[in-house]
């Protein structure tokens, strides 16, 4: 066998966990080769390299051999050259080290800050002066006819 799809490839070389993961970061354009975001049926042969960006960091891998079985990861190593940076790993670090410093607004869990907010927006006065309010509209409006 001298040809394999990409997808399986990667799913193969455990670079993902299941063929599904790996069918879909093909088709999101993650996977590329030669520069050019490839399809999930584009056969991988030995000597080529393959760029797979799981943010924050793009590994590299050089194909060695092709297998369409998952192998043991021991074995790996024999299929595949991984050619990916010291600087990308080094991105990688740095990411794990900053933590929950750099975290976006919105996401992880909500502060202490967020969940007064939240539970003075559930108590129960600002639900009867909202619904006072609207009783009193409807009155206007009949009252007016």
């Amino acid at each position: 066998m001298d040809e394999v799809r990409v997808d399986k490839w990667l799913w193969a070389m455990r670079v993902f966990k299941t063929r599904s993961i790996a069918t879909d970061a093909v088709k999101k354009g993650r996977v590329s080769m030669g520069g050019a975001a490839v399809k999930p049926s584009r056969p991988v042969k030995p000597g080529d390299v393959i760029e797979v960006k799981k943010p924050p960091i793009t590994y590299t891998f050089r194909v060695k051999a092709v297998s369409a079985n998952r192998l043991g990861a021991k074995l790996v190593p024999e299929y595949l050259e991984n050619l990916t940076p010291q600087s990308q790993y080094d991105l990688l670090e740095m990411t794990r080290i900053s933590g929950f410093v750099d975290r976006r607004k919105g996401l992880g869990r909500p502060t202490k800050r967020d969940g007064r907010d939240l539970a003075a927006f559930r108590d129960s006065t600002y639900a009867d002066d909202f619904y006072l309010d609207w009783e009193d509209d409807d009155e206007e409006i009949t009252e007016g006819n």
